[in-house]
């Protein structure tokens, strides 16, 4: 079976297709600096959305996700965005855990896994 990957730098690459199974490296935002919990988590599903996409998956067909957020007070928050993105009864498996991240500037960090 091949493996498949996607936007691959020196240390990891965002995406790894292995048959029909799709794993997302952590995904955090873009420029954070600045960027509060809902503009980070927006950032991050919209990434999501085209690694998936170019990897030949959509989030109606997450399987796991792990988020990891820097402060538990902001839950809520990065919820009111993720429940707007996950498609109703196509809701993934999912943990999420208070961790440090990175870097200071990032508030979130989400990995998934797909199926194609």
């Amino acid at each position: 079976m091949s493996i498949e990957r996607h936007d691959i730098g020196p240390r990891m690459s965002k995406a790894v297709v292995h048959g029909d199974t799709v794993y997302l490296a952590g995904i955090v935002a873009d420029n954070p600096k600045g960027k509060n919990v809902t503009e980070q988590t927006k950032d991050i599903v919209s990434q999501i959305n085209g690694l998936l996409a170019k990897a030949g998956s959509d989030k109606t067909k997450l399987l796991s996700a792990n988020i990891f957020i820097t402060d538990m007070a902001n839950f809520a928050e990065m919820n009111a965005v993720w429940d707007v993105w996950v498609v109703p009864g196509h809701t993934p498996a999912r943990a999420t855990v208070e961790a440090k991240l990175a870097a200071p500037d990032y508030k979130v960090e989400i990995m998934v896994v797909a199926a194609r």
